[in-house]
């Protein structure tokens, strides 16, 4: 007679970790909204403050993605450390001018998130050409540029990956019009 009792602990095993990863994703995602929207609103310091807790529940979140590999291509998971990338890449743009590279991370889970950033620097640039500020719009262009001019230099094999890149087309485009458009009401 077969005896599956050690297969259905492991998969017991797995399914209570992997409801705890669903739970920790959760939290890292809101966290990371929060961060955006922060700086959206130009609440550096809230901003800020969010970035320390989130770091903390990505290391609580990467230790439970840890017990088995698996859960690293979890669905809730890769979002929530794309979320993540792309609120620290946000905030750090907007502090230092810069987009840095997250090496400690997945390259897949970084690039999906730095994929996402774009769109986020578009409505930032949209506030700042609103203010009248043609010199923040005109370096985000060239960020957004130079994101996809690497991102060109991939071979983005992931279907996924490759969506978000014409998406960063998309917003290289409405970003280059704003340019267009702020240098035509200077005239």
């Amino acid at each position: 007679m077969i005896d599956l009792s050690k297969i259905q602990k492991e998969l017991a095993a797995y399914d209570s970790k992997r409801e705890e990863l669903i739970k920790k994703s959760r939290d890292v995602l809101k966290l990371s909204k929060l961060l955006i929207y922060a700086v959206h609103r130009d609440e550096i310091q809230k901003a800020t403050e969010f970035k320390t807790t989130i770091e903390t529940e990505l290391k609580q979140l990467e230790s439970i993605a840890a017990h088995d590999t698996k859960l690293q291509y979890e669905g809730s998971y890769k979002i929530a450390v794309q979320e993540y990338v792309e609120a620290i890449l946000y905030l750090d743009f907007v502090q230092t001018g810069e987009v840095k590279v997250l090496s400690n991370l997945h390259p897949e889970h970084y690039l999906l998130g730095l994929a996402d950033l774009p769109g986020e620097l578009v409505r930032r640039a949209v506030f700042q050409a609103s203010k009248g500020n043609k010199e923040a719009v005109e370096k985000i262009r060239d960020a957004v540029d130079n994101i996809y001019g690497q991102f060109l230099t991939l071979n983005s094999r992931g279907n996924e990956l490759r969506k978000k890149v014409d998406s960063i087309k998309y917003s290289l485009n409405k970003l280059q019009d704003l340019v267009l458009e702020l240098k035509l009401r200077v005239k």
